[in-house]
């Protein structure tokens, strides 16, 4: 073997000969790498000891050593789990808390379990926390859906729904309107069960005069919708205009929600005249609104109605000892409408007939207002009795006959009841 001498300094580097290769008398010697021969391109260029470099971003042969930075020779590079900065703690998946919020309020049997499913996978994948929640929210509503599939099944449902039902066809109206007459099984009363609409030209037991609605969502309270039930007496007045027509034993009464019904979207009263007797009825229509009447008896009748009002508005408490401040209030509303009904009959044109009744009825009214303001202004019960009592006497329904007869109304006062002598209250309700 021989030593090629180094180049001396300066001296220019010639081509390189190749090194004669090592005999070896192995059997190997024959199987010479394809790699390892010598290019027949560039007859200068050294044979690669390490196998032919891959062109960058291509994988090397299996077997063969990957040069320096090249991909593994393995196949792609693995991904990597996405991680957040030192210190920030991984996202909360989404789907695992819709699913524990579905599954809490149990409103959509299964939409839990569904969401619970979806978000464990990604909650492996991608790192993320609520494993807890997805498990919880899959649970309930798993439970729930497995609780509905049973009740569907044994029909309970269907039997809750009937029961519901009849709880408010029992507390509601059934859509009664204007002008519908009908009878009741348990008669009227503020709750109706078992209306059947009749005609009113026979006997019925109540006559709808009108109906409104309640507005709010909670419900208000049984004082509440019994004080919004008053309105129903405004509702008489304009329906059966004139109250001495109507039989004694018929008042106006309201049908209102109850608490039950409210729940259920119930908010209608429902204003009934009916009889108030045991078993009682009315035979033909109660309806007599303005247009039954003429100029003169309208004139009237809605003067009338100013004091009638004042008069249904007296307080709760019979005594008034028990609530002087309200009977003071009552009894100034009853002077403010003895004024405003005694201008109203005063300043209309009555015919010639009618034109003394009618003026005597108004002076009736302006000495009962004085007495009524002096009860306004009483310090104690005693001194608020006396003007009291004068004002109800001269109140008294038969004063009107005359002016009704006169005007060709009704002339049978209602019967009020005979009270016991003494019974300060007996004629709160007068009607003019």
């Amino acid at each position: 073997m021989s030593i090629s001498p180094a180049p001396e300094p300066g001296e220019p580097k010639g081509p390189s000969e190749p090194s004669p290769q090592p005999q070896d008398d192995s059997p190997q010697e024959a199987q010479q790498d394809p790699q390892a021969q010598q290019d027949p391109q560039n007859p200068y260029r050294a044979p690669d000891l390490y196998g032919t470099p891959t062109p960058y971003g291509t994988s090397a042969p299996y077997g063969t050593p990957a040069p320096y930075g090249s991909p593994a020779p393995y196949g792609p590079p693995t991904p990597q789990v996405p991680h957040t900065p030192y210190g920030t703690p991984a996202p909360v998946n989404p789907f695992a808390i819709a699913s524990l919020v579905t599954g809490i309020l149990c409103c959509l049997p299964g939409v839990g379990l569904l969401l619970g499913l979806i978000a464990l996978p990604q909650i492996r994948k991608r790192g993320q926390r609520g494993r807890a929640a997805a498990v919880v929210g899959s649970v309930l509503s798993g439970t729930g859906l497995a609780l509905a599939v049973l009740l569907f099944t044994t029909g309970a449902v269907d039997r809750a729904w009937r029961d519901v039902k009849e709880g408010v066809r029992e507390g509601a109206s059934l859509s009664l309107v204007k002008g519908d007459c009908f009878d009741a099984d348990d008669g009227p009363k503020d709750t109706i069960d078992g209306i059947r609409t009749v005609p009113c030209a026979g006997k019925h037991e109540g006559e709808v005069i009108g109906t409104f609605k309640l507005r709010g969502n909670a419900y208000p309270g049984d004082d509440a919708v019994e004080d919004a039930g008053e309105r129903c007496v405004g509702l008489r007045y304009a329906y059966a205009m004139d109250g001495w027509a109507l039989p004694d034993d018929v008042d106006v009464y309201p049908v209102t929600p109850t608490k039950e019904s409210w729940s259920l979207g119930d908010r209608e009263v429902t204003c009934v005249l009916g009889s108030l007797t045991d078993g009682g009825t009315v035979t033909g229509s109660l309806r007599a609104e303005e247009s039954a009447f003429d100029a003169h008896q309208v004139a009237y009748l809605k003067a009338a109605h100013v004091l009638d009002a004042a008069m249904d508005s007296a307080p709760d408490a019979t005594d008034v000892e028990d609530d002087l401040p309200g009977h003071r209030a009552w009894a100034r509303r009853v002077s403010t409408a003895l004024a405003a009904s005694s201008r109203s009959l005063r300043a209309h044109p009555w015919p010639a007939t009618a034109r003394a009744p009618l003026a005597a009825l108004a002076t009736r009214m302006d000495k009962a207002r004085a007495r009524w303001d002096e009860a306004a202004r009483a310090t104690d019960a005693d001194a608020f009795y006396v003007p009291y009592d004068d004002g109800l006497t001269l109140l008294e329904p038969r004063t009107a006959v005359p002016a009704r007869k006169a005007l060709k109304l009704a002339t049978t006062p209602p019967d009020l009841g005979a009270p016991d002598e003494g019974d300060d209250t007996a004629d709160e309700n007068a009607k003019v």
